[in-house]
């Protein structure tokens, strides 16, 4: 390798962490608000009571599902894992699997983060999509899942096979008397709200480090040309159809979830896919392959194959509709300008927003560390030596 290919090379890899830490500047007061605001959501909702609130698949029980999980942490491993304590402890599995969804697409931060990179618009997209992606979910549940298999499954996730964030979907500090200002405005409560803001940071940081790296490099390194071929800009119609389709594939080989799939969307858009399409990029963090291998783990091969193609269908088809009836509505917007950065950081009104921010995460990061968190965080870690070392 020649000194000039060398320097390429570098400067290559440069383009790429800068982008990746610019695009993680413009974003931070908003993960850090997601966080805190999801922190205090889980500080003053039990999950004690979860199971029992879910005892089957009809329409109530479908809806307090969908509020439960979007009051839950939006880590889609954390959710996964949390479906199957549910599950194991009778809650039905179709609404088990609702509670699954709603925790990864219809939680705070993840509609604070779309608001702030792509606009309002994609969130407004994600919550209108979010809860039929669920409905359809059900529908394909009622027509096509046997018994049989649910049984098979409830008999495997009983063998306690541990996945990644069991310790912290178990985690449950939530206080239960008093009104909900005197529970987050309590000692204890702003304790749990410490440990909730810290432990939901502890559990996405490789997804949100690994999502702005993929992010930057795909911005840096991929032509544009590719992108609009790939996604069939070209051609109108065929994009809008093609986008739905193929952005949860994306999504799969990705290995990046929740709200770490954020700037990869933008990175998406800009380079050309349909606004459906992100959508269903956005839908997919729960198919993720080393989640999909958390499946076969929890309830087996058949389930979890089962799973992936009504998931696929679920995505697909809602983030069709949401492309045909956005489209109708005209709130598709017409400029791909999603906050995928290139200039330096500069002293602006986001730079105070950071400080701002960065000081109240810092405020819950001491409080934290003085109640006993870092306990919690070496029980993550060992749980972690533990699922490497586990089937």
């Amino acid at each position: 390798m020649t000194l000039a290919s060398e320097g390429g090379m570098v400067q290559a890899i440069w383009h790429a962490v800068v982008m990746s830490l610019t695009m993680a500047w413009e974003i931070l007061w908003a993960l850090i608000l997601g966080f805190l605001l999801s922190a205090v959501v889980q500080a003053v909702v039990s999950k004690e009571e979860m199971s029992r609130l879910l005892p089957d698949d009809r329409a109530g029980t479908i809806v307090k599902a969908c509020g439960l999980g979007a009051a839950s942490s939006s880590c889609s491993y954390a959710a996964v894992a949390l479906a199957r304590s549910m599950f194991r402890k009778g809650a039905d599995f179709t609404s088990s699997m609702a509670f699954q969804f709603a925790s990864t697409n219809l939680v705070i931060e993840l509609g604070i983060l779309l608001a702030v990179l792509m606009g309002w618009r994609f969130t407004v997209a994600e919550f209108v999509g979010g809860p039929l992606m669920i409905w359809i979910l059900v529908v394909l549940f009622r027509m096509f899942l046997p018994r049989p298999l649910v049984e098979e499954a409830r008999r495997q996730a009983e063998l306690g096979v541990q996945g990644r964030m069991e310790g912290h979907a178990a985690m449950d500090m939530s206080l239960h008397e008093g009104s909900l200002w005197l529970r987050a405005n309590s000692q204890e409560g702003r304790t749990a709200i410490s440990h909730f803001f810290v432990m939901d940071w502890a559990s996405l940081w490789m997804d949100l480090v690994g999502g702005l790296l993929i992010a930057g490099a795909l911005a840096a390194w991929v032509p544009k040309h590719f992108w609009q071929a790939f996604f069939f800009e070209a051609h109108p119609l065929l994009a809008k159809i093609w986008g739905p389709l193929v952005g949860p594939a994306v999504a799969v080989v990705s290995f990046v979830c929740s709200v770490g799939n954020v700037p990869l969307a933008a990175v998406l858009w800009n380079g050309g896919i349909s606004f459906g399409g992100v959508i269903a990029f956005l839908f997919a963090d729960l198919i993720i392959l080393p989640i999909l291998n958390i499946y076969r783990k929890y309830y087996g091969w058949k389930m979890s194959a089962f799973l992936l193609i009504t998931f696929y269908v679920a995505m697909a088809g809602a983030a069709l509709v949401v492309e045909l009836v956005f489209g109708a509505l005209h709130l598709i917007p017409q400029e791909r300008n999603a906050r995928v950065m290139e200039e330096a950081i500069s002293w602006n009104y986001t730079t105070w927003l950071n400080i701002g921010f960065l000081i109240v995460a810092a405020l819950l990061v001491v409080r934290f560390l003085r109640t006993g968190g870092p306990a919690m965080l070496r029980m993550m870690a060992g749980e972690k030596s533990a699922d490497r070392h586990g089937s």
